[in-house]
């Protein structure tokens, strides 16, 4: 067996290179709490050799034959170690997003058989407990946290024997990097989940060369914060990068805490969304509001100057000038609210806006956007560190081992070791997207310069109008949400004489451009009723048609008072909109508009 083949290879990598005192690390009881590589190796023995008393692994190769547990938990340092464990006896780990609704936690469950799952905290136990009953493969509920209503994971360590031990490495030794490692369901913006199947080979190629293409150095004294989801395959194979080049993982104890423990941990690196990222700067600019007189003037001439940031174009010596001002008095301040430590933020899930990516990068808070699916584990281009790597406005540049070319639509389509081993019985769905070996994406995108990708839209989201025009939606809304009154934006017009918008205002931002004094004594309903909000809002539009082809602009709009979230089923896990559901929630607005 050739070393790093297997995702877990990067474990002994670390082990025998650098090995840490502080691998993976979780806020417990009020302190962080320090597992070093030695710990982890130890841990998944043991978890593995529990999981053989279970009778579970070392079934055989076929994907069908291989026994399958889930794992519903938020990030923590047990959710790696269970990975690890189920990798090395040939167990399929399936990962499941704590916000899975009920129906779909069914049909995954039950779909691929699932005989053990792994949960934490209670809310997600008392979910597992409502449908076990009609999950009839689960033989048992096991909790990262000591509760009353399922077996405690320490106490299945007791089980694992010195015989049990010494077949973990028999049946280690036997893992290929053919073997599938895990099926991550993606939910996708319409149908039912479809379980991506992904080997050891599509994950260890794709961290190889993602790391060698962006480049990722040794850091052994790097700290990456962990906070997005470990069951999205971003988050996950960054973990296996920050593994394999000595990074140590440090966990934010929740969404809400991400502040608080970025200050704490002073991280060097962390990926994000762009969402998350908007709501940073939302809050920026609304402390930078709240200043006064010379302070005001001096914030936002520093932030009006980091808009015309250009990473490849100079703006010159006197803008140069400007610009390190800015960042002694002005953007010194962000970079302190990051740790003061960050080299290097990554982003991906959806598009990001150019303005952030100008706005950050100007500031030093270097941040890089990449590009790729589930279904190619998931790299395919990344903004790179090097010389001539990154073009704002782009996914950048692709990856070592990955061949992609764009078909007459637009369509990218990307071949090479990381395209996975198929979805999981749905061989007809496979060869429809895996054809001759090259993975149609399903995104619309164009080439740059010859070398930089730029995603324009999903080809299943593009719509035509009744005048026969394709409008492509993402475009606008990203564009439009460029704007600080904007929240969240949806565009709509299938089959109609033009194009509208359902748009979710910001209201911290709308106070304060409106001139009722009585703003915050008003529902949300009564503010986005007034006239004097329906018109700040009509010049914002007419503002930014002007980027688009007439047959684009937005003719008509509503304004919703509340804001899309992943708990009303409006937003997917990685926060993409679910065009199909608010579509149907806002039936009638979407008809006024149209009227």
């Amino acid at each position: 067996m050739n070393f790093q083949s297997r995702i877990f290879d990067f474990l002994q990598h670390q082990q025998n290179h650098f090995p840490k005192h502080d691998m993976l690390n979780a806020k417990e009881n009020g302190r962080w709490n320090n597992y070093s590589t030695q710990e982890i190796i130890n841990y998944t023995n043991q978890l593995a050799a529990a999981l053989l008393s279970m009778n579970l692994g070392g079934k055989g190769k076929r994907v069908e034959d291989q026994d399958k547990i889930a794992v519903i938990s938020k990030n923590r340092p047990e959710w790696l170690m269970l990975d690890i464990a189920c990798q090395k006896i040939g167990v399929i780990l399936c990962p499941i997003y704590p916000t899975t609704n009920p129906r779909e936690l069914e049909f995954i469950f039950n779909d691929a058989q699932i005989k053990y799952v792994f949960v934490s905290g209670e809310e997600i136990l008392d979910k597992m407990i409502s449908v076990k009953s009609n999950t009839p493969d689960l033989i048992s509920i096991i909790s990262f946290d000591e509760n009353n209503g399922a077996t405690y994971w320490k106490n299945l360590l007791k089980n694992g024997s010195d015989e049990l031990m010494k077949q973990v490495d028999q049946i280690s030794s036997t893992i290929h990097a053919e073997d599938c490692a895990t099926i991550i369901y993606t939910s996708g913006t319409t149908g039912k989940p479809k379980g991506v199947m992904i080997s050891h080979r599509n994950l260890v190629s794709n961290v190889l060369n993602g790391v060698s293409s962006f480049p990722f150095p040794e850091m052994t004294d790097a700290k990456a914060l962990s906070f997005l989801p470990l069951n999205h395959i971003f988050e996950r194979a960054a973990s296996y990068i920050y593994m394999y080049r000595g990074i140590s993982i440090y966990y934010a104890e929740s969404m809400d805490t991400i502040g608080e423990n970025i200050k704490e941990v002073k991280p060097t690196i962390f990926t994000t969304v762009p969402r998350l990222l908007e709501k940073v700067y939302d809050r920026i600019m609304t402390k930078g509001a709240e200043l006064k007189g010379l302070k005001r003037k001096l914030f936002y001439w520093a932030v009006a100057l980091a808009e015309k940031y250009d990473n490849i174009n100079s703006n010159g010596f006197f803008y140069n000038i400007q610009l390190a001002i800015a960042n002694t008095i002005i953007f010194s301040k962000w970079r302190e609210a990051l740790g003061n430590n960050v080299k290097f933020i990554i982003t991906g899930g959806a598009a990001c806006q150019v303005k952030l990516l100008r706005i950050f990068n100007a500031a030093k808070v270097p941040i890089y956007e990449g590009y790729g699916p589930t279904e190619n584990s998931p790299i395919i281009t990344v903004n790179c560190q090097k010389k001539g790597g990154t073009k704002f406005g782009t996914v950048g540049v692709v990856i070592d081992g990955q061949e992609v070319k764009l078909e007459s639509d637009g369509e990218i389509c990307v071949k090479g070791p990381s395209v996975m081993m198929g979805y999981y019985k749905q061989l007809e769905l496979t060869k429809e997207v895996i054809i001759d070996g090259w993975l149609h994406t399903g995104d619309i995108g164009v080439f740059e310069d010859g070398k930089y990708l730029k995603i324009t839209d999903r080809k299943k989201e593009l719509f035509k109008t009744s005048g026969g025009k394709y409008v492509a939606p993402q475009a606008l809304e990203n564009k439009f949400k460029e704007s600080e009154l904007i929240e969240q934006i949806m565009i709509v017009g299938e089959g109609e004489k033009f194009v509208g918008a359902l748009i979710v205002p910001s209201f911290q931002t709308l106070k304060s451009k409106v001139n009722s004094s009585d703003f915050s004594s008003k529902s949300k309903q009564e503010i986005i009723n007034s006239q004097e909000v329906i018109n700040i809002f009509h010049e914002l539009i007419v503002e930014y048609n002007q980027f688009f082809n007439s047959f684009e602009q937005i003719k008509k709009f509503e304004l919703i008072e509340e804001e899309w979230t992943i708990e009303a089923g409006e937003l997917t896990p990685k926060l993409s909109m679910k065009r199909k559901v608010i579509q149907e929630k806002h039936h009638l607005l979407i008809k006024k508009i149209f009227n």
